[in-house]
């Protein structure tokens, strides 16, 4: 990866520095997808069974995956991804279970009673990608908030053929219904509903460009879904200072350049050395690696930053917001109060950003491409909704009506007026 003097660049170099590869989102891809839905919308299981074939090389003879072959998923899967899933999924349920809100309810003066409820999105849709590998990970990462916030459905698409995997931890996390579609038309089917596929009320899960366009295009469409956050291709950033093990920084930024050739990693560090110590270690690492293609990809638009001290690594971070943030430094937590922008923080050298991809606790489906300022961290709130009650006296109604009738007359809406006037007895 290229090496930068922070100080030496232009402001205008250093916005390049840290852009992002850009990402597919040309009209062309908008205009597949589109037809794409359109179609699974005209002609429902029909169109997701063609579209396996054209799409993913497999031939269905439905779209809903039986239960048998769900029971029959762990048969050969060893006791040791059974155990490590338990573990996970353990962690993973006591950090979610801690985030479920309470309600409240308090008089905001005498006779006028607020209260703050929350209630389960009752419908939810989870998609979990194909590809190379399975993503067992992500199911844990959906399902299990899915399922402490208390959603009545929890229904999940992934391509065809679903890994045993994928089977075996969507039963163990209570999933209702199973779906051989991917892509765009899985997105489409839970949008929208098809013969076999419930519709939801909310999409969450992460994809390729098709999946993102699309969960954008059901987003926008009143009769579509909601979905959980906008993507971008994975990215980390990691701070080190000189006393950082180079070893341990490479392999935190080649565990997030192997997810893709889009993925971005960058590592700022207050020493030049340090820099190239790490870049020895990406290259020794890199030949050790099977995916050692997509990670020199991704590698190839990666940067090291050079910075004169913590502070000024902090405000790289800042500019940046990257979902996943590393701080390798002596006092890591130190920096914390500091660091406004990042999906996921790690500290410390015995914290890789692996951790909290699988079994730590935390939920790795985080915003990405800069998303971090105003967009959190999936958890267990996404998966609910909160509603606000009032309830007055007629004493508290008289009391009240000083602040709203005045303000009723000043915006020229006289039945907002009448409404309280009338019960009061000032107006017929």
């Amino acid at each position: 990866m290229q090496t930068v003097i922070w100080n030496r660049l232009t402001t205008e170099q250093q916005q390049q520095v840290l852009s992002r590869p850009a990402v597919n989102s040309s009209q062309d891809t908008a205009a597949i997808v589109s037809d794409v839905i359109n179609t699974v919308r005209r002609q429902g299981d029909q169109a997701l069974i063609a579209l396996a074939t054209k799409f993913d090389k497999t031939t269905l003879s439905q779209v809903r995956v039986s239960q048998q072959q769900i029971d029959a998923a762990g048969d050969n899967l060893s006791t040791e991804f059974k155990s490590a899933v338990a573990q996970a999924k353990a962690n993973i349920e006591v950090f979610h279970q801690a985030q479920k809100p309470q309600g409240f309810s308090l008089e905001t003066q005498a006779g006028v009673r607020c209260e703050m409820h929350y209630a389960a999105i009752a419908q939810v849709g989870l998609y979990v990608p194909g590809g190379t590998a399975p993503l067992p990970s992500t199911v844990l990462m959906l399902a299990i908030p899915a399922q402490i916030a208390g959603c009545k459905k929890v229904v999940l698409c992934s391509p065809p053929p679903i890994a045993p995997e994928i089977l075996y931890t969507a039963k163990l996390c209570g999933v209702d219904e199973i779906y051989s579609a991917g892509g765009a038309q899985a997105i489409a089917a839970m949008a929208y509903g098809t013969e076999s596929v419930a519709k939801v009320d909310k999409i969450f899960g992460p994809g390729n460009a098709f999946v993102t366009q699309a969960k954008q295009q059901v987003n926008t469409d009143h009769a579509g879904a909601a979905i959980d956050m906008p993507a971008g291709p994975s990215e980390v950033l990691v701070i080190a200072d000189e006393q950082a093990n180079p070893a341990f920084v490479a392999a935190d930024l080649l565990s997030q350049a192997e997810h893709g050739p889009d993925s971005q990693v960058i590592f700022v560090t207050t020493a030049e050395a340090q820099a190239a110590a790490v870049n020895q270690e990406l290259t020794r690492q890199l030949s050790l690696l099977s995916r050692t293609n997509i990670a020199d990809q991704a590698l190839s638009h990666s940067t090291a930053i050079v910075v004169d001290d913590l502070q000024q690594a902090v405000q790289v971070n800042n500019l940046y917001g990257p979902e996943h943030l590393i701080v390798q430094t002596e006092q890591a937590r130190q920096l914390l109060p500091q660091l406004e922008n990042a999906g996921s923080i790690f500290l410390g050298e015995w914290t890789p950003e692996s951790v909290g991809d699988y079994a730590s606790g935390t939920n790795h489906t985080l915003p990405t491409y800069g998303y971090t300022r105003t967009y959190s961290s999936l958890g267990t709130l996404d998966f609910m909704k909160r509603f606000t009650v009032q309830e007055l006296t007629q004493q508290g109604l008289k009391d009240l009506s000083a602040a709203v009738v005045p303000i009723a007359d000043a915006e020229g809406l006289d039945a907002h007026r009448r409404a309280v006037t009338i019960r009061l007895g000032e107006e017929q």
